[in-house]
């Protein structure tokens, strides 16, 4: 958390900064862990209200129990802004953002009926789960995921358009033999058959009638089975990539040339020379030297 709260002097904000904002103490950490309690049950609050037999019988306590974490967060909310020196900055970040969302549909259902289900976003406050139990070490195993989405993301739309190219075909091929009766009554209908087909789904609701439709629905299928893995080959080999490149450098051993080693490596793999030219071990082999 890099906001910056109020001045020290001021004994108040302090104290409900380090309840509210860490989770060194145990009195910080029982604060999330119950704000994960309280956010975990206003969802299945929301959940169990649209169960028809539910939401019949106790459809007005769910509404005001739901009020009542709304009030609740929005109380919470409003003491993360007092609590800061630069609230806005806190507001434009990522959980403030999430904080926001979180209880605008209750306030929007005033205006707007039905919103109250929006509330299911409220799920990703729990992501603070990740400061309470010390999980934050795996961000960076996320963020590897992350970059390594972006550096494919070439190979995937090419591979998405190359799909749609070929639905699109198929589908216009299908519209043109099988009848209106067996449900392609347009290319967009057949698009979606398409779809379905080539993502083996299967739905069944628009099947082919005529034998060279259903030999087109066999080839779709079997073309579907092929390319599924393409995406999934690229994505893990750029994940490969970026592991590699996160973990070894490129640095040549000045004995014998071998330039993979580990980033935190002190001497090389092959020849065991000492790998920084600049401050020699004394006790490492040299340069050229026989082992």
């Amino acid at each position: 958390m890099t906001e910056p709260f109020r001045p020290a002097e001021d004994g108040l904000r302090t104290r409900l900064f380090q309840v509210i904002f860490e989770s060194d103490t145990p009195l910080a950490k029982g604060f999330d862990i119950a704000l994960i309690l309280m956010i975990l049950a206003s969802v299945l609050v929301v959940m169990l209200d649209t169960v028809e037999r539910f939401g019949a019988t106790y459809g007005v306590w769910f509404y005001w129990i739901e009020w009542g974490f709304t009030l609740a967060f929005t109380m919470e909310l409003a003491i993360r802004i007092y609590i800061l020196d630069k609230p806005l900055r806190y507001l434009r970040s990522f959980y403030g953002i999430i904080d926001i969302v979180a209880i605008l549909p209750t306030w929007l259902m005033l205006l707007i009926p039905g919103t109250q289900t929006l509330v299911i976003v409220r799920l990703l406050r729990v992501l603070r789960i990740f400061r309470v139990l010390r999980l934050m070490q795996f961000v960076g195993e996320g963020r590897l995921l992350v970059e390594a989405l972006k550096n494919s993301w070439h190979q995937i739309f090419l591979f998405l358009f190359t799909v749609f190219l070929l639905v699109t075909l198929f589908a216009a091929l299908v519209y043109m033999i099988e009848p209106a009766e067996a449900g392609f009554t347009s290319i967009p209908i057949s698009v979606y058959w398409a779809i379905v087909t080539m993502t083996t789904v299967g739905y069944g609701d628009i099947v082919p009638v005529t034998p060279l439709g259903q030999a087109i629905s066999t080839l779709v299928m079997l073309i579907g089975y092929s390319i599924i893995a393409v995406p999934t080959g690229v994505f893990s080999a750029e994940v490969i990539r970026s592991i590699r490149a996160d973990r070894y450098s490129d640095q040549a051993c000045p004995g014998c040339g071998h330039d993979r080693h580990e980033k935190r490596a002190l001497y090389c793999l092959k020849c065991g020379t000492w790998l920084d030219e600049e401050t020699q071990d004394p006790n490492a082999p040299k340069a050229g030297d026989e082992r």
